[in-house]
């Protein structure tokens, strides 16, 4: 379905429910991959590359901007929000005089409108209609929701709506933002301004960040995870922030993908909210990642900030040229293996992925029900402190539930969720760790791909559900003594280093990080959640930690 209009015609200026209405000198509406490719190209928006996909440059923001994302501060949500420097408040004042500006700026201009549901369960779907300045990002937002029917788009009342303009910059002295960039939401309206950014990842998350407010009023979990489904219809659940495998592990040629970021665990099934991916494709292999290479070959791909030769138009995925951010953004169904329902039953495993650089963590351990909330809530990764020469001191991220950015509400009404759900159908969970091992970055190496992929299909075949495990002195995790199809060496991390006594100071540095973040939580929890953490070890060094990380 394809419609355009000026802005004085009703389809699409009508005033949705809780939402305010939308002007332009144009809008386009739906349009289909194909003529917004057309678009894009005749815009001068990107380069369409020799096999198909659609690179784009996101200009100088290669990646979220979590400091200016802001939540308005209204009556009907402000007691329920964790306000801190995760949700930041905005006055309403600010939002309507930027917003006032913002309709003026975009009275002469076109935008693109996609009409659209996020959630593929028919109880928890939203009807979102997107706004966007540019076709590539109204291509993105194809790509990641969901795609109504035609008759679905006869009838199509927007619950909320996304406002994406890159080329108008917020005003920070008057309008109560920190830069020209804002993500604004507003939650009583149901709306969401973008600004000053053309990261299309913004889009996405905003929408997640909605979702995280309206479920758990639903007896849902939101998680920020990735989940497969066996052939016997044994579901998955993937947790893990960005760059720990979530994409990587969850796309199993022998398994069905359900989606690979955003779902829901309700009563007895779990839900995927998009229609898409979002991949990183630095250095991508075709080898150990057949089906997510595939997609950057592909026509509809949306490609961020990947190297591109402008008279060849080949790719060169491992290039960081522009930023090692690089993503592609695809329809689920150009993964073979997809689901196109999006809908399974209740998990019968739980993964928790982490990449530590510091390569203390076991490769593959079980955690208890105090274990896993206690690890929910810290959400630990390592991300390296730099690419420049020499520097190799990797940095610690707690991002509380996996994905605290986008979390509107305290991280203990998801803990309590999860521990809900794993008590009532008696759920194991695994801690995976995707990082390194034979020392920390710039000593070891990382795990190798095969390996963890033989201890996830281990797990969750139930091949370890009867191999003894033995405790981790410093973690506490159960970790198994054998594990088909790895080395038994590498599953005790102190084994793998030459020097012992440099693992020890270094998993004693990293025990005391889990205390000193989980202490903003502790007064939440019970007292066996808070006695479930590492073993304290005295005189430990500290390390450096980072914000809250994407995922």
């Amino acid at each position: 379905m394809t419609v355009t209009h000026s802005s004085t015609e009703p389809p699409s200026t009508r005033t949705p429910r809780g939402t305010g209405r939308v002007r332009a000198g144009k809008i386009v509406a739906n349009l289909s991959t194909a003529a917004l490719y057309e678009a894009a190209a005749r815009d001068g928006e990107g380069l369409i590359a020799a096999e198909g996909p659609l690179v784009v440059s996101t200009g100088t923001h290669t990646g979220r901007s979590p400091k200016d994302k802001f939540i308005v501060r209204e009556p009907s949500s402000e007691s329920r929000i964790w306000w801190g420097e995760v949700n930041k408040p905005i006055t309403e004042a600010h939002y309507d005089r930027l917003r006032a500006r913002l309709m003026a700026y975009v009275a002469d201009r076109r935008l693109y409108s996609q009409d659209l549901f996020i959630g593929a369960h028919p109880k928890h779907r939203r009807s979102l209609r997107v706004y966007t300045e540019t076709a590539w990002a109204s291509i993105f937002a194809r790509n990641l929701f969901r795609r109504p029917t035609p008759e679905d788009l006869a009838t199509f009342d927007p619950n909320f709506t996304i406002i994406d303009v890159p080329s108008f910059q917020a005003d920070p002295a008057t309008e109560g933002t920190r830069s020209g960039t804002a993500i604004l939401v507003h939650l009583q309206r149901m709306e969401i301004i973008i600004v000053g950014t053309m990261y299309a990842g913004e889009i996405k998350k905003s929408a997640f960040t909605v979702m995280n407010y309206l479920l758990p009023d639903e007896g849902v979990l939101p998680m920020h995870s990735s989940i497969n489904v066996g052939r016997d219809g044994d579901s998955a659940v993937f947790f893990g922030l960005s760059g720990t495998g979530k994409t990587t592990l969850s796309a199993d040629p022998l398994r069905s993908l359900i989606g690979d970021d955003e779902h829901g665990w309700g009563s007895d099934y779990v839900f995927n909210f998009e229609g898409g991916c979002y991949a990183k494709t630095i250095r991508l292999s075709p080898a150990y990642e057949p089906d997510i290479f595939a997609t950057t070959r592909r026509f509809g791909t949306i490609l961020e900030n990947v190297d591109i030769d402008p008279a060849t138009r080949e790719l060169d995925l491992d290039s960081e040229k522009f930023t090692e951010n690089t993503r592609a953004a695809y329809p689920l169904h150009f993964i073979g293996n997809a689901d196109p329902d999006g809908i399974a039953g209740t998990p019968r495993n739980v993964i928790f992925l982490t990449a530590d650089a510091f390569g203390v963590l076991p490769p593959i351990s079980r955690l208890t029900r105090e274990q896993a909330a206690y690890h929910f809530i810290s959400g630990y990764t390592a991300k390296l402190a730099g690419t420049e020469v020499g520097v190799k001191e990797p940095s610690a991220t707690f991002s509380a539930g996996f994905g605290a950015p986008f979390l509107p509400r305290h991280p203990g009404v998801y803990a309590n969720l999860l521990m809900e759900r794993l008590e009532q159908y008696d759920v194991p969970v695994w801690l995976v760790n995707t990082g390194w091992t034979g020392g920390a970055y710039g000593t070891g190496h990382r795990m190798d791909i095969t390996h963890t992929r033989n201890m996830v299909r281990a797990a969750l075949n139930g091949e370890l559900r009867d191999v003894p495990t033995i405790a981790d002195p410093v973690f506490g995790v159960a970790v198994p003594t054998a594990v088909p199809g790895v080395p038994t060496e590498i599953l005790t991390p102190r084994n793998t280093w030459a020097d012992p006594a440099a693992y020890d100071a270094a998993a004693a540095t990293i025990a005391g990080m889990f205390h000193d973040n989980f202490e903003a939580y502790a007064d939440g929890v019970s007292e066996a959640v808070r006695a479930a953490g590492p073993a304290r070890v005295e005189g430990a060094t500290k390390a450096k930690v980072s914000a809250p990380g994407e995922g």
